[in-house]
């Protein structure tokens, strides 16, 4: 996951909303949004090559994501970030892992931050920030290859469009998802003054600073939406696309249940 948007009890109908997507190689092999056979609690698409995720849903009422931070060169690590979501999810407790596990894990991952939620807590963690997790208080978030609410233009630009497709005034009224969708579709890039500068070429910069992107062998492979609703209900809706382009879309409803 390379980009997500989060509003946390900012809807009446929706305590959490999140607009994501999923940057990757196109030949990195990844399976689409779908309940999985081995862990059926889990609805998520799955990267084949490590057998993780990059967001998903568990029955039992958890979402867990997880984004890169960028700083250079990509360093081998002994774990994958994508399993990191996977035990987010299963966890019973998302804060007590993150307290416990997962402090004493952390720098056995390549940079990340993660976003989890278990219905309650909103709950913002990376191993590269000097505080190793936050409670987030209800708002509106951005989340890319840096830290949480940094200053990228892809974050900065599209915040007030997912606040506004959030909102319709006085009246309660469900997202504009076409809104949302068109966010997630943008291909303006920044700038070269306005990019940050994360270690790599200022050509890769360039390309990686679209909320949507698309090159020859790398791209965006997934753009998803998630309501969350108050009901304990949750709609994961994702859009798929490969080097040719749009591929196709899967949406699931889930119906949470406690432990």
């Amino acid at each position: 996951m390379c980009l997500i948007f989060a509003a946390f009890q900012t809807h009446p109908d929706y305590p959490l909303v999140v607009a994501a997507n999923r940057d990757e190689f196109y030949a990195r092999p990844t399976q689409a949004l779908h309940r999985w056979t081995d862990n059926p609690e889990i609805y998520a698409g799955r990267d084949l090559q490590e057998g993780g995720t990059w967001m998903g849903l568990h029955q039992q009422g958890r979402f867990a994501a997880v984004t890169n931070y960028r700083s250079g060169a990509a360093a081998t690590a002994p774990r994958s970030r994508g399993n990191l979501v996977k035990d987010l999810l299963n966890t019973p407790s998302q804060l007590e892992f993150i307290q416990s596990e997962l402090a004493e894990t952390a720098q056995e991952y390549g940079g990340f931050n993660t976003l989890s939620y278990d219905g309650k807590q909103l709950i913002y963690c990376s191993n590269r920030h000097s505080e190793h997790f936050q409670i987030l208080a209800p708002g509106y978030y951005g989340l890319s290859n840096g830290l949480l609410n940094s200053d990228w233009p892809k974050i900065s630009r599209g915040m007030p469009i997912f606040k506004e497709a959030l909102q319709n005034g006085s009246l309660p009224a469900p997202p504009k998802l076409d809104r949302i969708w068109d966010l997630l579709a943008d291909k303006l890039t920044a700038a070269d003054e306005e990019l940050p500068d994360t270690g790599i070429s200022l050509e890769w910069e360039k390309l990686l600073s679209s909320r949507f992107i698309r090159s020859e062998n790398y791209g965006t492979r997934a753009s998803t939406i998630v309501l969350w609703k108050g009901d304990r209900t949750a709609a994961m809706i994702e859009r798929n696309f490969g080097e040719e382009g749009y591929v196709g879309e899967e949406s699931l409803l889930i119906r949470f249940h406690p432990d």
